[in-house]
C-alpha cells in the first residue's frame, strides 16, 4: 500500500524527458503529465517572430498604401464628409431649440426667397444676367469655358 502512495515515474523510451504520473494512480489509467516548464526557446522564437514583423510593418503599410491608395483616399473622404454633415446637423439642432430663433431664421429665408424671386426670375434680362453670372461662375470653378449653346 506504501508503495501506490509514492510518486511512480515513467522514462519515455523516445525522448529524454521525464513524464510523472500523479500519485496514487495506477498505471496507465491516467494522462501522463507534460514536463513542468516549457522550454524557453520557444518563446525566444516568438519573440524573434513579433520582433520581425514589427520590423517590416512600416514596409508592409506602405506597399498595402500605394496600392490601394484611391480607395483608401476615398474612403477617408466619405467618412470625413459624413462627420462633417453629422456635426453641422447637430450644430442646426442645437440652433433650433433656441426659442425664437427657428422663426427668426425661418422669416430671414422666406425673405430672401422673395428677394430673389423679383431680382432675377420675374424679368427676362434679368434671368439672362443670372444666367451670365452662373456660368462666369462655372468657369471660374472648373477653369474653363463652356461652350456657347
Amino acid at each position: 500500500m506504501e508503495t501506490e502512495l509514492e510518486q511512480q515515474e515513467y522514462v519515455n523510451a523516445t525522448s529524454q524527458n521525464r513524464i510523472e504520473a500523479l500519485k496514487g494512480s495506477e498505471v496507465g489509467s491516467l494522462p501522463m503529465l507534460p514536463p513542468a516548464s516549457e522550454p524557453e526557446e520557444q518563446w525566444q522564437r516568438i519573440g524573434r517572430q513579433i520582433s520581425a514583423f514589427l520590423a517590416q510593418l512600416p514596409e508592409y503599410i506602405g506597399s498595402f498604401y500605394q496600392e490601394y491608395k484611391l480607395p483608401i483616399i476615398s474612403f477617408a473622404l466619405l467618412v470625413i464628409t459624413v462627420t462633417a454633415l453629422r456635426i453641422f446637423l447637430a450644430v442646426l439642432n442645437a440652433i433650433n431649440g433656441i426659442p425664437l430663433v427657428s422663426p427668426i431664421l425661418q422669416f430671414i429665408g422666406l425673405g430672401y426667397t422673395i428677394w430673389f424671386t423679383f431680382r432675377y426670375l420675374l424679368k427676362d434680362s434679368t434671368r439672362q444676367e443670372l444666367a451670365e453670372e452662373i456660368s462666369l461662375l462655372k468657369k471660374q470653378i472648373l477653369g474653363r469655358q463652356e461652350s456657347q449653346t
